[in-house]
């Protein structure tokens, strides 16, 4: 196929020897199966914030770290320098925490560098050696499910205890190799202890995952990882072996009612955005 224009310089200084075909093209990056020596990786191309469809940046960015203190002003003030910064920053915050939760041991593709806004990772297969389908089209048994929703709610809990929520967790971002899912897209990844949205936020990825397993075990659908894994956040106690439950006991206390009408609004937008986004699959299917 005809190289890119954004991927021509990464054959040029050697790092990729042939693009092989495009793989998908998603809210905020194209993605392409390339061969680098006698590899086959993917490179993901990340697309211009003026091309981007992906929403709430804002909510997302809050709290990350920009060591220059002269980058950070030009991003507040969204000069034309500022908005490039701003466009590393984005970029970077997924290497970054793919380099971290790899070392976690978090399932997430192993990241082999971010060049010039283009991330080389590695290619998830399935049992045939084929590209792994997403979790939105597969099915699973009863068993299948429970062992990789155990799984994930684990990759969830490792995540959060080394400060980091995926932030927009669904069967959209996951991939399903043979040994369970794999967890991608992670450009929104926020820092808990920096993000007021953090804890909403690992509810929504807990409950969207739980959903999906629940429509082949329904008993997931019971289950409350999300407060119990919180709560061990809180209070200091989480640690990347913890061993859940599935069980929370609430503590009484007085109803934050604007608080709760927040996240029901929350809730609801980001229902409207997913039933968009599968209608859109459909469409595409």
């Amino acid at each position: 196929m005809k190289t890119p224009k954004r991927i021509q310089p990464l054959i040029d200084e050697g790092l990729i020897d042939e693009v092989i075909r495009p793989l998908m093209s998603g809210k905020e990056a194209a993605v392409y199966l390339v061969r680098c020596g006698e590899v086959i990786r993917c490179a993901k191309v990340y697309k211009e914030a003026s091309q981007r469809s992906f929403k709430k940046a804002v909510q997302y960015q809050e709290g990350r770290k920009v060591r220059s203190s002269r980058r950070a002003r030009a991003m507040e003030k969204g000069s034309g320098f500022g908005r490039k910064q701003a466009e590393e920053s984005w970029q970077h915050a997924e290497v970054d925490a793919l380099y971290k939760l790899t070392e976690a041991g978090v399932r997430v593709p192993a990241p082999y560098g971010c060049f010039d806004g283009i991330l080389l990772m590695e290619l998830i297969l399935d049992e045939q050696g084929d590209v792994a389908p997403r979790l939105n089209d597969i099915e699973l048994t009863a068993e299948q499910a429970r062992r990789d929703h155990k799984r994930m709610m684990q990759n969830i809990l490792r995540m959060l205890s080394v400060g980091l929520v995926h932030g927009d967790l669904s069967e959209f971002n996951v991939l399903q190799e043979p040994q369970g899912p794999v967890i991608i897209d992670l450009p929104q990844v926020v820092d808990a202890a920096a993000n007021n949205n953090a804890k909403w936020m690992l509810e929504r990825d807990v409950n969207n995952m739980t959903q999906y397993y629940a429509q082949f075990a329904p008993e997931l659908a019971t289950t409350q990882y999300a407060k119990e894994i919180w709560a061990l956040f809180e209070a200091g106690n989480l640690s990347p072996d913890t061993d859940l439950t599935g069980v929370f006991h609430a503590v009484e206390q007085a109803a934050d009612v604007a608080g709760v009408l927040d996240e029901i609004n929350a809730v609801f937008e980001e229902m409207q955005e997913r039933k968009a986004r599968q209608q859109t699959t459909k469409n595409q299917d």
